[in-house]
């Protein structure tokens, strides 16, 4: 049966530790993959900065198995500069450099966030901006076999920005974006399930569009098991629909982070041998 890797977002997990020290940390924890935000404050960097994620990933042995696109100044509340048409130019300097880093790291996973509204320009301005920036995206990384990944994000704790259930993605990749196959689904556990997403059934439903799942529990986006969501039952249904994807771990560890790991032998006898779907 296959295995569905597991990885660590290490822009929110081992903060305890500076941002360089956390892929080795990760891997001492038993993560072979971490994923990251885009780790830079603005939308390129330094070659020499690039050059230090590279090698603090080489050196820690794990593999970079997901990235996102600049979001803006996300620590002020920012959520992604795709729909925004006076941001287009930093979102296109941002590509050619995450194409370059994946290039070195074999990162094929890339989440571009929509944005937040701005009452500057129509939402259907906006809409037509967001659905050209993602081509323009999906077309950079198809050379590389990468995949651009859309992502609701929860009410109420993201500003205006407006993808905050599964479907609102789906009637993107259904419609303007039916022609461009490289764009899935960010499926969220914490966002979904904050929005009161039924987890079990849409894992079930949206599983054809998923492209990547990442787990936090609800409330307080803790450790699997700080919250109420359904995460085992959740993860069951993915993969009994046939997901073989990665599951990432994305959560605020609510003490160290190696001391919240406990969910992760918990979720071994599902993600370690999946049943064939039915």
């Amino acid at each position: 049966m296959p295995t569905l890797p597991l990885s660590a977002n290490i822009s929110i997990m081992f903060t305890e530790l500076p941002y360089l020290a956390r892929p080795a940390a990760a891997r001492a924890a038993g993560f072979e993959h971490v994923e990251s935000w885009w780790p830079f404050p603005e939308p390129a960097t330094s070659g020499e900065q690039v050059d230090a994620l590279v090698d603090a990933l080489e050196r820690a042995g794990v593999a970079l198995s997901g990235l996102n696109f600049f979001g803006g100044d996300m620590p002020a509340g920012e959520r992604g500069v795709a729909c925004r048409p006076d941001r287009q130019q930093e979102l296109a300097v941002n590509i050619e450099q995450l194409v370059g880093i994946a290039r070195r790291t074999g990162c094929r996973a890339f989440n571009l966030l929509y944005g937040q509204l701005d009452d500057r320009w129509s939402v259907a301005e906006q809409r037509d901006t967001a659905i050209q920036a993602v081509r323009a995206a999906a077309s950079a990384v198809a050379k590389i076999d990468g995949t651009v990944l859309l992502e609701p994000l929860a009410r109420g704790l993201n500003g205006s920005y407006p993808l905050v259930d599964g479907d609102d993605v789906i009637d993107l990749l259904e419609g303007p974006l039916r022609s461009t196959p490289n764009v899935r689904l960010l499926f969220d556990l914490f966002h979904l399930g904050s929005n009161q997403v039924e987890l079990v059934a849409a894992a079930d439903r949206m599983a054809p569009w998923i492209g990547h799942v990442q787990l936090a529990d609800s409330p307080g986006r803790g450790e699997p098991g700080s919250g109420d969501l359904p995460i085992e039952a959740t993860v069951n249904a993915l993969v009994a629909a046939g997901y073989r994807g990665m599951i990432a771990a994305e959560y605020r560890p609510t003490r160290p982070t190696g001391e919240t790991l406990g969910w992760v032998d918990r979720l071994d006898s599902i993600r370690l041998n999946p049943a064939q779907p039915g």
